[in-house]
């Protein structure tokens, strides 16, 4: 399949509410790897399966730079959020924009991997950040929605204050 289209803001798919995804079978694995590659393509840190039209519980993570801890969150459910940070968020499916959004600073995500085994994980600071971004998508949510206050194209390009409490 390879590299699958990006839905952008305007596509009711971002606003509804994905189902649970009850097969673990050969297309899970490619849709998860078809979003792996798509969301490396594009140059993002996390995609949910909305974002390619598809409503299922399904999103993948990846924070680190050289691209080697791949996170595939199926049927995600935050289950302890502690602390909180305040940071700049775009999103894949809004380009040129981005918002200030605050997040818990610890979650702990509970989470199925591709074969269906129940994981779970505790985790902080950015990567935290973006699994809560991914599991508002599969709630029809976006950080537009929850944001504090968008960014001017001038704040886009420079400094924010809130960049140094990172």
């Amino acid at each position: 399949m390879g590299i699958r289209k990006i839905v952008k803001l305007g596509d009711e798919t971002l606003r509804r509410i994905s189902r649970p995804q009850e097969k673990f079978d050969r297309r899970l694995e490619g849709l998860l790897k078809d979003m792996a590659e798509t969301m490396y393509k594009a140059e993002g840190v996390g995609l949910a399966a909305p974002q390619v039209g598809i409503l299922r519980r399904v999103a993948v993570v990846d924070v680190t730079e050289d691209h080697s801890g791949i996170l595939e969150l199926v049927n995600p459910e935050i289950i302890d959020r502690e602390g909180s940070q305040t940071g700049r968020e775009g999103c894949l499916s809004l380009p040129a924009r981005q918002g200030v959004v605050t997040r818990p600073m610890k979650i702990r995500v509970r989470y199925q991997d591709r074969k269906g085994h129940p994981m779970e994980l505790e985790t902080e600071g950015f990567e935290a950040r973006a699994i809560c971004h991914e599991v508002d998508h599969l709630d029809g949510r976006l950080y537009i929605d929850v944001m504090d206050r968008e960014l001017t194209k001038e704040e886009i390009e420079g400094h924010i204050p809130e960049d140094d409490a990172e």
